[in-house]
Parts: C-alpha cells; sequence; structure tokens
C-alpha cells in the first residue's frame, strides 16, 4: 500500500479517472481509492451517451409536476420511497425551487460548455492506441409517439437552438433512414447531430489501466473510513488497508460523496437516484445511433455487438436491490416506438443498476469547500457523468494547479446551497 501522495482521490469511477488522467498530464503524483473495483459504480451500466442536446438541467419547470403525478404508480419513470427522511425533503424543497425557466436558461450554457469540452476530450483520447472505447459521433434520435409529445420536443429544442445547439426535426417518413431497417410507429424525432456515443465501462477501465501504467497507484477493493486533519487541511485518509498522506484529497466517490463529506462537517446536498439498465445481444435488424423514447423516458444506444436500455429515477436512498417490475416497465415501453422488437424474444446480457449521484439544481459540484484548504469536491453529476467526465477531470486540474480554467466555475461551487 502507497504510504504517501501529492493527489489522492476517492472513487474510481469515470470523474476520479479522469481527475487522475488530466492531473497525470500536468505532472501530478496521483493516487485513487476505489472501495470495489475500477468502474464498478454508475459509471459502468449507463446509456454511454455524449450528449450537448441534455443541456437542460433535471430541475426545469414541470418537473414537479411530473414527479406529483407519478407519485402512485410504482412503473413510473420517476419514484419516491416514502421517506421522513430529512435530508431527502431538503433535497426536495432545493429542488422545486430550481425547476424555473430562469435556472434553466443559467444552465444550459454550463452544461452546454461542459459537454462540448468533452466530446473534443474523448475525440483526442480515442486516437491513442491504447484505448479503444467504442467512441463514435453517430448523433442521437429523440423519438415521439404522440403528436402532444412532438410539440413538447419542439418547444425544447427551439430554447437549446437559442443556445447554439443545432437539432434537425424529422417526421414520420424521414425516421427510415436513421432506423437500420426497424420500423417505428414514432409520429416524429429530432435528430441531434453533434452528439456521440461509448461504451462506458470499456472507457473507464481502459483509462484506468492506461494510468495505472503512468505511474497513478490504483488501491481498488480499499474503503476510506476516516481522515486525518490539521487545521483546514487534511493531513491524512484513514484507509482499510492502511493510512496514506497526502498533499490534496479530491472527493470523487459519486453518491458516495456526501457521506464521505460529512465526516468533516461538510455538507454536500447529493442525493442518490437509482437507475436500471438492461442490456441484450444485438438483434437484427437494429438502429445504428442511439434513439430516446422520448414519453417512455428510455434511452436505446447500441453498443458493439449489444443493444442497452437504461431509464428510470428512483429516490429510494442507498437502497441497490433490484426491483424487478421497474425493469420491466422500461421493457414494456420499447414496442410502443418499435413494433418489432420484442425485449422478450432478444438474449439477455445483464440487468444491472446504479446509484447516480444528483444535485437539487441538476449541475454537479466542483470545487473547494470554504471551510477546508486542501480539498477538492467533483461529484453530483446526476445522469451526465460520462458526458462530463473528462471536462471535469480538466476543469478540476486546471483548478488545482493555477491553470485558467476553461470555464467559469462560479455556478458550480460546492457551497451554492448553504
Amino acid at each position: 500500500m502507497i504510504g504517501d501522495t501529492e493527489v489522492l482521490i476517492i472513487g474510481g469511477g469515470a470523474i476520479g479517472i479522469c481527475c487522475a488522467h488530466y492531473l497525470r498530464e500536468r505532472g501530478k503524483e496521483v493516487a485513487v481509492v476505489e472501495k470495489d473495483d475500477i468502474c464498478s459504480g454508475a459509471s459502468y451500466g449507463n446509456a454511454g451517451l455524449v450528449v450537448p442536446s441534455y443541456s437542460i438541467p433535471l430541475a426545469a419547470p414541470g418537473a414537479v409536476s411530473r414527479c406529483i403525478r407519478w407519485l402512485g404508480d410504482p412503473e413510473s419513470p420517476f419514484y419516491i420511497k416514502p421517506t421522513l427522511r430529512p435530508s431527502l425533503l431538503h433535497w426536495l424543497w432545493k429542488f422545486q425551487g430550481a425547476c424555473t425557466w430562469q435556472h434553466v436558461r443559467k444552465s444550459i450554457p454550463v452544461l452546454r460548455d461542459m459537454t462540448m469540452e468533452s466530446l473534443s476530450l474523448f475525440d483526442e483520447l480515442s486516437t491513442r492506441r491504447e484505448l479503444d472505447f467504442g467512441f463514435e459521433k453517430r448523433g442521437l434520435l429523440e423519438l415521439f409517439r404522440t403528436a402532444s409529445g412532438f410539440e413538447e420536443g419542439q418547444k425544447v429544442f427551439g430554447l437549446l437552438k437559442s443556445f447554439g445547439i443545432e437539432a434537425e426535426i424529422l417526421g414520420n417518413g424521414d425516421l427510415g433512414k436513421l432506423m437500420g431497417g426497424l420500423e417505428t410507429s414514432a409520429v416524429g424525432g429530432i435528430f441531434s447531430h453533434g452528439d456521440a456515443l461509448l461504451i462506458p465501462d470499456r472507457f473507464v477501465k481502459q483509462l484506468g489501466r492506461y494510468e495505472a501504467g503512468r505511474g497513478v497507484y490504483m488501491a481498488t477493493e480499499t474503503e476510506m473510513i476516516g481522515f486525518e486533519t490539521s487545521g483546514r487541511r487534511i493531513s491524512k485518509v484513514h484507509t482499510t488497508r492502511g493510512d496514506i498522506s497526502c498533499r490534496q484529497v479530491i472527493f470523487a466517490g459519486g453518491a458516495w460523496s456526501s457521506r464521505i463529506a460529512r465526516k468533516l462537517g461538510i455538507s454536500l446536498m447529493i442525493e442518490p437516484a437509482k437507475g436500471y439498465s438492461i442490456t441484450f445481444r444485438r438483434p437484427y435488424p437494429c438502429p445504428e445511433i442511439p434513439c430516446t423514447l422520448a414519453e417512455a423516458y428510455v434511452v436505446m444506444t447500441p453498443m458493439g455487438d449489444t443493444l442497452r436500455f437504461a431509464g428510470t429515477l428512483e429516490l429510494a436512498g442507498f437502497d441497490q436491490s433490484i426491483n424487478m417490475r421497474r425493469v420491466q416497465a422500461i421493457l414494456k415501453r420499447v414496442p410502443t416506438y418499435f413494433p418489432g422488437l420484442e425485449p422478450e424474444d432478444m438474449e439477455l446480457v445483464e440487468i444491472w443498476q446504479g446509484l447516480r449521484p444528483c444535485t437539487p439544481d441538476g449541475l454537479p459540484s466542483i470545487g473547494r469547500p470554504r471551510s477546508w484548504e486542501n480539498i477538492m469536491v467533483a461529484a453530483g453529476h446526476g445522469m451526465l457523468g460520462i458526458s462530463l467526465a473528462p471536462a471535469t477531470g480538466k476543469l478540476v486540474s486546471q483548478i488545482m494547479t493555477g491553470e485558467t480554467p476553461f470555464m467559469d466555475p462560479t455556478s458550480l461551487r460546492v457551497d451554492r446551497f448553504s
């Protein structure tokens, strides 16, 4: 076990590994502590999309009314487990307060700039011979089954267009060329040319191995259990495999970051939101590009020789059990968009659940808490962890090394909910 390092990163998911990469690029000595294995959390089974078209935050007008409408439906896209837990009630209060158009308009440029930066960084990383993670700029097609949904979708993309995010409006007759021979009952779609896809677990694991080969120490199956402090600084991190002295610490533990921070009196308003994905052997015919089933809140991504469906958002604390009723709710919506695509006829590869770290305003928390001098937080990316990972890693490394950041991080400040 390493006893001393310049920068210690707690968390071995997409965010932590990207922080390690860009800090190593800047000559820093780095170690990563991960309680399980690299890419064992929310980074593993997500939809694998890099999406400037998803630059509208989770907290937006209409979100609260939809949540209330869905509360009594155990198969709905959004579910809250009944509880009086104060932290969740506080989170929900802040969430409803952020569901304004003013907040949306302030947030779109932030998410757009981060995602566009990630696109460029993924492009650069994909050219390295050591990395082959299926990165392709195929775009994203959002499909609408109802005329009202299609109309609402066009309004949303009208707003995105005003911020420079381009998309093409397609009628039913225009969809066939993008469907790979698969029939769709959608009335129309919105094709975002600038989006991309990748195989998420392959990306994180390969980049982790690449950085381990460049001297980054990877302490897997190693859990952080406490800190030793001196004044406003952490001097040592206690783990299940020994103590590590460090000059800087990064909290990149995803949904668990709030628990880690709490040990030091830092309040991170991050709630775990369970999501599911179901991966099958790729059927034929199959779309060549990722699709969003808009009214169903389901994403369908072709990944190499597999096809993955991902969806739902469940606020149930750190409960990591798999609710098969919610899994089936995702799958039974697929034939309503693709009559010829029956999940029960496909070969199942894996059912997965993961806890996505959600802030109440839908923006990640990146920066230093006011009360500590050598702590950096990089967490709260919600459903956009893969999309924002390289940009986050670069931003963290720039802040820590005194380099001018590629964007203004003020709106991401850790203490903004205080």
